[in-house]
């Protein structure tokens, strides 16, 4: 149930993502680093060109599906571990419907963002001063693309470094990046 749902998620993102120009070169999904993609050095369209051709790519690549607690979450595991960020490692990926993150063995999140500038926007609800949840995030790319001549859609994007905590992964820290994109009509209004 859980592949299914992130992989609905991932084609409703596809379809509010832009369609490319004539002459946009179109991405390869081979050549997309996957540490790029987490460190949020991607654009919407080479993550979307990856979310789209992932199966494909995971068997390529040797990831190995990882069944999880977690419906919203695709994870993998991968041959070898990779470095992202500030230098942590993991074997460990997922992908939600819009991000993919590394799943990183550090218990407290602060540890994570407070090394790239990230603080946590949930309360504390433990009245003793730490949030039973971390989310946080800092936006690297907010751009908005209005429709030109004839055209009558245009897109918003953000691109989006993210540090967060979820009860499926007690102990774990997910960090990562978000590439959102909306369909926008000429007032500049999602549509």
């Amino acid at each position: 149930m859980g592949r299914m749902m992130v992989q609905a998620l991932f084609a409703l993102w596809l379809a509010a993502a832009p369609l490319p120009a004539a002459s946009d070169a179109e991405v390869d999904p081979a050549t997309i680093n996957v540490v790029d993609a987490i460190d949020c050095r991607l654009n919407t369209d080479s993550y979307g060109a990856l979310t789209m051709a992932l199966d494909e790519e995971a068997k390529r690549r040797g990831w190995r599906p990882v069944e999880g607690k977690n419906p919203f979450l695709q994870e993998y595991e991968l041959p070898q571990p990779i470095r992202v960020g500030e230098g942590w490692t993991t074997r460990r990926i997922a992908f939600s419907a819009n991000a993919l993150l590394a799943i990183l063995d550090i218990a407290d999140p602060k540890t994570v963002a407070d090394r790239i500038g990230i603080t946590n926007t949930m309360p504390d609800l433990s009245g003793q001063g730490v949030a039973a949840k971390f989310l946080g995030q800092h936006v690297v790319s907010d751009e908005t693309v209005l429709p030109k001549g004839e055209e009558k859609f245009g897109t918003h994007s953000i691109i989006a470094r993210s540090v967060s905590t979820v009860t499926s992964h007690p102990g774990k820290t997910l960090y990562g990046c978000s590439y959102a994109t909306d369909v926008i009509g000429r007032d500049g209004k999602p549509i």
